[in-house]
């Protein structure tokens, strides 16, 4: 049994379900991005003004190689986390990785309050498209099975355990 990861858009639900999911099924609960600031004792929002997006993604990159050695649970990644080659491989070989798939749209009416997104700050509706477009064909890619997270989050959860439980 190895990892379950998350991977998608931000805003795709990958740390909400990944949480519901690892407490329901009595496994450990990994957030990259959680994992980020706690090594760096700053939150995300700092790291990007103080290091910019590749002292971020630096950062990400070793958090995933920690979480790789750790007990067998589920991951919530970073949305970016797949632009990197190295995190791609890491992930696919230490478990099975699950793309929450949502459409821009939806995303832009779930983000659209959150200002703890360094990406989102010039216009929420053109930042999530573009880093779609950017993103689309590395998530399918990468992804080993797909989850359409735009359902009830309920039905999102019993889809994620159903994968967990096989893998």
């Amino acid at each position: 049994m190895g990892h379950v990861w998350l991977i998608g858009l931000m805003g795709s639900g990958k740390s909400t379900v990944g949480q519901v999911v690892a407490d329901n099924l009595g496994r450990p609960f990994y957030d990259t991005d959680a994992t980020v600031e706690s090594t760096a004792g700053m939150p995300i929002m700092e790291i990007f003004e103080q290091f910019g997006e590749q002292g971020f993604r630096d950062r990400e990159r070793s958090a995933i190689t920690e979480i790789v050695t750790e007990a067998a649970g589920v991951v919530a990644t970073g949305g970016g986390a797949v632009l990197d080659p190295v995190n791609v491989e890491a992930m696919r070989e230490a478990g099975t990785v699950v793309l929450l798939s949502v459409e821009p749209d939806v995303l832009v009416g779930r983000l659209a309050e959150d200002g703890q997104r360094p990406l989102l700050l010039d216009g929420i509706e053109s930042a999530i498209q573009a880093i779609a477009r950017v993103r689309s064909d590395l998530y399918q890619a990468t992804a080993d099975v797909s989850v359409d997270a735009s359902q009830p989050i309920e039905t999102v959860i019993e889809e994620v355990e159903t994968i967990c439980n096989a893998s």
